[in-house]
């Protein structure tokens, strides 16, 4: 079967990157991460084959390469993947709403991802794919990562260097 040709990154291989960093020492398998993302082998696996094209992995698609995912983080994604908050609605908070983030930058702007079981109202921001919420439910290290990602690509400036300088915490501490 030969390789489908690169067409780049996608959403999901930021979160399926993001994943393997908060495993941080434990191993894991492509399988491991299709289960907890819910996403599918496939996906996955093209995932993995993308990121080791992109220089974000090493060639055993084992271990990210952080120093290149961080300076991609810091100084690419928010023109890679552009957020502009949409309407008001149910869900998750993410960016400066996640809990362990909202008291440093108070505010009454309530960002959210869309989700039929959330309580929060807020202006939506799109996930990277479509089960994302449902994935960050069961793993806090990386719902936190993704908020730092959002207020990277929606936040102020301040918002913003916070948030890098977190990224590179999460990444050294994995």
């Amino acid at each position: 079967c030969p390789m489908r040709k690169h067409t780049g990154i996608r959403p999901q291989d930021i979160v399926i990157l993001l994943k393997i960093i908060s495993y941080g020492q434990q191993s894991w398998f492509a399988k491991d991460l299709a289960i907890s993302l819910f996403l599918s082998g496939s996906e996955v696996s093209e995932s993995l084959n993308r990121s080791v094209y992109a220089g974000l992995m090493d060639s055993t698609k084992k271990k990210v390469l952080k120093l290149n995912f961080s300076e991609f983080i810091i100084y690419g994604l928010r023109y890679t993947f552009p957020q502009q908050p949409g309407a008001m609605q149910r869900g998750m908070p993410t960016a400066i709403s996640h809990p362990k983030i909202k008291a440093r930058f108070p505010t009454d702007t309530q960002f959210i991802w869309p989700d039929p079981t959330g309580t929060d109202l807020g202006w939506t921001i799109e996930p990277f794919y479509a089960k994302q919420v449902k994935a960050v439910k069961q793993d806090d290290s990386l719902y936190y990562m993704l908020c730092l990602i959002d207020m990277i690509r929606t936040g102020k400036p301040r918002e913003v260097n916070f948030a890098q300088e977190e990224i590179k915490k999460c990444f050294n501490e994995s």
